[in-house]
């Protein structure tokens, strides 16, 4: 049996560029405008971390509260005093509060794009889909996408170091027929397809087989192998793709950082505790460990894709489950980061691809109220690398539905995201006719590090 075919009989993750082997996921400007930001960039991190909130969280109900609107508007909860005075947030976030001074709230996100696939194209990729069409249907993930932030940095800046360029945990946005895009490389192809992790960090067989050999392997006979797969290959024509992920297989291989990242086992108790022994919880202690095994794109989904899609029963997911788990997790991974001197490395995003509308409803058939998808305006947080804390950025409406500050799209948060990794967003990359664009269409969010 050969090292290739060992490997492939594994299913814990599937892997693109920089990584092991590539099993594949299936194929087939909202608010107010507003001038460049001239003011120089903030020095580049060497990580970034893209905490999706996937279906949306309720800008209203967490960060953007409106006490003072028509209760069919306010909702259930108050706010509360955080650390930094005059800022206000859920009284469900109060590890948030606690910490506030590390972070940028942004409350006026806004784009033009209410439906989950497409507005999650934007957020993954910082562009538009050059196949959209306007259906859920027509907008499943394809070779058509935009590249991810993940396959971006890798077709500009690759690596051959055993360390993958990017890796998405802890499982891929899938619901039913329908495949979340801009999840991978798009038309950059697979070999630039970030790393897929496909358990639950929480579970406790969570394990990172894939890149470990047997006990009983002999290096030496490994080293063999790859001369005389190179040599085979040198004499004859082959896919230069299945090539290059042959080559990612020994890299990794021979790398034990990336392997030492997944063992979540050698915490101490008391550290995965603090983050929460659930999902959320888990999934930002696999992302504080890759961090420090260094990789530098990160994409954490909190939960699948309708987890935050709160139609019905807004409150009653938000209390018991989500805020708590989101709360703790951030907490303790800004109290890592921080103590370990990586914080300031360290770009932190955290928001879902829109909010939810104003105005409460209720679903046909349910009791329980909740709120529709609404991209008009919503909020995100932001911090690390630079970023200047302690503030709100931006403003809504008194009823949270449109921005009165200048706002920010998706877009803007994908440049931003690329300069922080060191590349410009104007990058050239080329689609599938070899035509040229930018790898990004927004404009960086230099106000996040600028004071006052």
């Amino acid at each position: 049996m050969t090292l290739m075919s060992s490997l492939a009989r594994r299913d814990f993750l599937t892997i693109g560029a920089g990584a092991a082997i590539h099993m594949g996921l299936p194929m087939s400007s909202g608010g107010q405008t507003r001038a460049a930001e001239s003011l120089s960039a903030p020095a580049k991190s060497r990580s970034v971390i893209l905490v999706n909130l996937t279906g949306g969280m309720s800008h209203i109900d967490t960060l953007d509260m409106k006490p003072d609107a028509p209760s069919e508007i306010r909702g259930e909860f108050k706010q509360a005093p955080t650390a930094v005075t005059g800022i206000q947030i859920c009284e469900h976030l109060p590890q948030l509060a606690a910490r506030m001074r590390h972070w940028a709230l942004v409350r006026s996100l806004s784009h033009r794009e209410n439906s989950h696939l497409p507005g999650t194209h934007r957020l993954l990729t910082g562009s538009t889909m050059p196949n959209q069409r306007g259906t859920d249907l027509d907008n499943v993930l394809s070779r058509r996408d935009w590249p991810c932030y993940a396959a971006g940095l890798n077709q500009l800046r690759p690596r051959h170091d055993g360390i993958p360029n990017g890796v998405t945990l802890p499982h891929s946005l899938i619901e039913g027929p329908l495949t979340w895009p801009g999840q991978h490389g798009g038309f950059l192809g697979p070999a630039n397809d970030p790393m897929l992790v496909t358990q639950d960090p929480n579970s406790p067989k969570f394990r990172m087989e894939a890149f470990t050999l047997p006990a009983d392997t002999d290096p030496a006979r490994v080293d063999q192998r790859k001369t005389l797969l190179e040599q085979i290959q040198s004499s004859r024509k082959g896919d230069a793709s299945f090539q290059d992920h042959q080559r990612h297989a020994f890299e990794l291989l021979s790398s034990g950082r990336v392997a030492g990242a997944f063992r979540l086992d050698r915490e101490p108790e008391k550290v995965r505790d603090r983050y929460g022994r659930n999902q959320f919880g888990q999934s930002l202690l696999l992302a504080r460990r890759l961090v420090q095994s260094g990789v530098p794109i990160i994409q954490a989904n909190m939960g699948i894709v309708q987890s935050w899609d709160t139609h019905g029963d807004n409150w009653g997911k938000l209390k018991t489950r989500l805020l708590p788990w989101l709360d703790q997790a951030l907490g303790a991974l800004v109290d890592e980061l921080e103590a370990e001197g990586l914080l300031q490395n360290t770009f932190l995003a955290v928001l879902g691809e829109f909010g939810r509308t104003p105005k409460v409803s209720t679903l046909p058939g349910d009791p329980k109220p909740g709120r529709d998808h609404w991209a008009g305006v919503y909020s995100g947080l932001f911090a690390g690398a630079g970023v200047v804390g302690g503030r709100v950025i931006g403003k809504s409406d008194r009823i949270g539905a449109h921005p009165l500050s200048v706002s920010y799209t998706p877009f803007d948060v994908g440049a931003t995201i690329y300069q922080m990794l060191g590349v410009d967003p104007a990058s050239e990359i080329r689609d599938l006719q070899n035509r040229p664009s930018s790898v990004c269409s927004g404009k960086p969010m230099n106000i996040l590090f600028q004071n006052g």
